[in-house]
């Protein structure tokens, strides 16, 4: 087994093994915890995450990123409550709104492959046009009156069970995600590009045709979640999501995914959303405040990139030193 893919799996081990043990600890310690309703509110407040990092996975994989995702969802949520507010029905709505990801992602594809510009700086910048367009379209209205069966599957559980409604489409994504990536000849031209882009191209892989592709498919999830969020929060503002793109960039950075692409799993990713969901639903039931979980979201998110990379320098001067 390859030297990066083993350093993967162990990082994956390390990763979800972690998550086990925050939860057994959670269980054990943590009052509230492990009834159904929480565990329910912990699932449906991390799926909003969860979903962007699906394509988001893939996207770093490349060696690329988006960090307008929140903004795209925001404006999603936006259009969706403005359009309800001009007495359009839901059913027409969503198919706009998810139109509207997918030009906001294509935007940002274009704009990197084919003017060639950092991704890093494309997406800070439509970060903030897209969030400013949303505002300009809705103003500081909330919109709350979305038809109550689409409030009930984004917010509702199965019967008295934790499982939430909406838990089961997302595992439908997860499946067609896990398949692109580890076991189709674009997930592995992927990990081709992300580890050399000029060797990918060498090879006949069509690089900037996928990029446009992945950003395309990560603005479509990112509406995908803004009109999640709208609904399982039954509130559409234009602030919607906000900072959402740091939870996930820090989870799944976390999960083992390398910044600089070619290297991780999506197995990875997912159990650090669900391990940064879980500790976020913990320091809730511990009254802990907002701004403090931010801080630990982004120490995290530190954490996450430098201890790759430390435990990398570590095994070449072990290798060099035993050598």
């Amino acid at each position: 087994m390859p030297d990066s893919l083993t350093r993967a799996v162990r990082w994956d081990t390390v990763v979800g093994a972690l998550l086990i043990v925050v939860l057994l600890l959670s269980f054990g310690f943590v009052d509230g915890f492990g009834n159904a309703l929480n565990l329910s509110f912990l699932i449906g407040n991390t799926l909003p995450i969860a979903l962007i990092a699906l394509p988001m996975t893939l996207l770093v994989v490349s060696g690329e990123i988006d960090l307008s995702v929140a903004s795209t969802a925001g404006l999603s949520g936006a259009v969706m409550g403005a359009l309800w507010n001009q007495g359009m029905t839901i059913e027409t709505i969503i198919p706009i709104c998810l139109l509207l990801g997918v030009v906001c992602g294509l935007i940002n594809g274009l704009l990197v492959t084919r003017l060639g510009l950092p991704s890093l700086a494309v997406t800070i910048g439509t970060l903030a046009a897209y969030r400013g367009i949303a505002q300009i379209v809705l103003g500081s209205d909330a919109v709350t009156d979305f038809p109550t069966p689409y409030l009930d599957f984004a917010s509702g559980r199965i019967g008295d069970t934790f499982i939430p409604y909406a838990l089961l489409p997302f595992l439908v994504l997860l499946s067609i995600a896990v398949i692109v990536l580890h076991a189709m000849p674009f997930g592995r031209s992927l990990f081709a590009i992300g580890a050399s882009e000029e060797a990918a191209r060498f090879a006949g892989i069509r690089v900037k045709r996928q990029k446009l592709m992945l950003f395309t498919v990560t603005g479509f999830m990112a509406s995908l979640t803004g009109i999640f969020w709208a609904l399982h929060y039954a509130s559409a503002r234009y602030d919607n999501a906000t900072g959402l793109e740091l939870s996930v960039v820090a989870a799944v950075l976390l999960g083992g995914i390398d910044f600089d692409g070619g290297k991780g799993t999506l197995g990875g990713a997912i159990a650090g959303v669900f391990l940064l969901g879980a500790l976020q639903n913990v320091m809730s039931l511990q009254d802990v405040s907002a701004q403090t979980q931010i801080l630990v979201t982004g120490v995290l998110l530190v954490l996450s990139v430098l201890g790759p990379r430390v435990a990398r320098q570590l095994a070449v001067a072990r290798a060099r030193s035993s050598g």
